[in-house]
């Protein structure tokens, strides 16, 4: 297709430190730890709100193996500067038994700003997740298809749950994240407009008015990044495996390659209102993929696994054409397998059955984020 967008990648993962004795978050981790992280990461490294937490990006990748690659290098740093402390990082959305109240926060000014402003709903964020930025070089067309791309988010969800337990208890969910983050202004599904300028005049009123400095304080499940030519994914929970996170991506890359694929044919995915998208990112928080999801042209509930063996026949062609087939197949491993809030369920009730207290039972949990945090890395 001629004057195809670049279709770049760069993914964002958050992780909490948790201290390997006690399996609890740090409360509060050494000065060093962040300067030792930032000498092996450059500025692939950053801290968070809360010092429990820390952020990588990978580089802008060409590919999928590309991103796969640096993401590697980036999770293998930060578990070697942290064993280094007597901690290790987990790629979970919420950590099963520490406490919010009980965190620190990064003593930054725009952390302290974000936390008078949003007060106790900010002071909550003990969670993380991963964001995927693809290159898509024109305003109008990140716009439409950001219009478009909306129906999936709750697939995306579904696939990429890590947060089942909040404070020491099963929340009955499979992302509790979202609870957590949605309790802040201007999240959830995106906005839809019917062009950049029209984007471009909303965003401006919120400036405007004082209410927000720029557009990286519009925290929607999908957006325009403000900083990057990217359309920047955000709905999903982060992967406690590193294959997971790579085949998320793919998927994600190629939907959005389908949708400029059907443009150029003067064809485009159906629009569906918010409120039915609304009833499947709510499906995909509660269940996950187990209870199905509605498949809105049709208007019933259907199995899960169609949807995906549908979706997967649709973007043949784009994962042919980007060279992630593979990669793209491990969609159908987090199905066989278990996202990770399934296994840190599996794990928990495991431990129960075999004698263990609450409180043990959730340090194994733990032990198995830990596990798999680094699962994965040592093939490459």
């Amino acid at each position: 297709m001629s004057d195809e967008p670049a279709f770049t990648i760069g993914v964002e993962e958050e992780y909490l430190l948790v201290d390997k004795e006690t399996r609890a978050l740090v409360i509060d981790p050494p000065q060093t730890l962040m300067a030792e992280a930032e000498e092996m990461c450059g500025g692939q490294v950053t801290s968070e709100l809360l010092r429990s937490q820390i952020e990588i990006g990978t580089k802008v990748c060409d590919n999928v193996q590309q991103a796969r690659a640096d993401l590697a290098r980036l999770r293998r740093n930060i578990i070697e500067v942290s064993q280094r402390h007597g901690l290790a990082p987990i790629a979970a959305s919420t950590h099963p038994f520490s406490s919010w109240t009980e965190q620190k926060q990064t003593p930054k000014i725009r952390y302290e700003a974000l936390t008078h402003e949003m007060q106790g709903a900010a002071r909550r964020l003990v969670i993380c997740g991963m964001h995927v930025h693809v290159g898509i070089d024109s305003d109008e067309l990140r716009i439409d298809l950001m219009n478009q791309l909306a129906y999936f988010l709750p697939h995306l969800l579904a696939l990429s749950c890590s947060s089942p337990f909040w404070g020491g208890r099963d929340t009955g969910l499979k992302s509790y994240r979202l609870t957590v983050f949605d309790a802040l202004p201007r999240t959830g599904l995106p906005e839809r407009f019917a062009s950049w300028a029209e984007y471009q005049r909303h965003i401006n009123i919120l400036m405007d008015a004082g209410l927000i400095e720029d557009s990286t304080r519009i925290w929607w499940d999908l957006r325009p990044s403000a900083r990057h030519p990217t359309l920047e994914t955000r709905i999903m929970d982060v992967c406690t495996r590193l294959d997971d996170s790579i085949a998320l991506t793919a998927l994600l890359v190629c939907l959005m390659r389908m949708l400029y694929r059907l443009r150029t044919r003067n064809q485009r995915w159906r629009i569906y209102t918010p409120m039915l998208i609304r009833e499947n990112r709510w499906r995909a928080m509660r269940y996950s993929y187990d209870e199905g999801m509605i498949d809105l042209a049709r208007g019933v509930v259907v199995p899960f696994e169609d949807l995906i063996e549908e979706l997967l026949e649709l973007v043949a062609e784009d994962a042919a054409a980007l060279g992630c087939e593979k990669e793209l197949a491990g969609v159908r491993d987090i199905l066989k397998r278990g996202t990770s809030a399934h296994r840190q369920l599996q794990d928990y009730e495991r431990e129960i059955a075999a004698g263990a207290s609450p409180e043990e039972s959730l340090k194994g949990v733990v032990d198995m984020l830990i596990r798999d945090t680094a699962v994965g890395l040592e093939a490459l």
